[in-house]
């Protein structure tokens, strides 16, 4: 191999900066993705049963509540593994 292979290589391992901000990034993907389906199903389901609105509302909230502390755990572990 070359030495600018070897140099590009040895190099890629002396990563700098917030790797924590980049953790916290792909962690807010997923709690993202099931907020939206969570109220877009929510609301698709109190358009298909009216009378069952309260019942779906409140556990709509539950689960975004739940879904809510990935996100929130997704900000501390950085922290607490650095």
């Amino acid at each position: 191999m070359s030495a600018a292979v070897v140099d590009i290589i040895a190099g890629a391992n002396n990563v700098t900066g917030s790797l924590g901000a980049v953790a916290y990034g792909l962690a807010a993907i997923g709690p993202g993705v099931g907020i939206g389906l969570i109220f877009g199903h929510g609301v698709e389901a109190m358009a298909r049963q009216p009378e069952a609105a309260g019942m779906i509302r409140t556990n709509m909230f539950i689960g975004f509540a739940l879904t809510e502390a990935l996100a929130l755990l997704g900000i501390v572990m950085p922290f607490v593994f650095k």
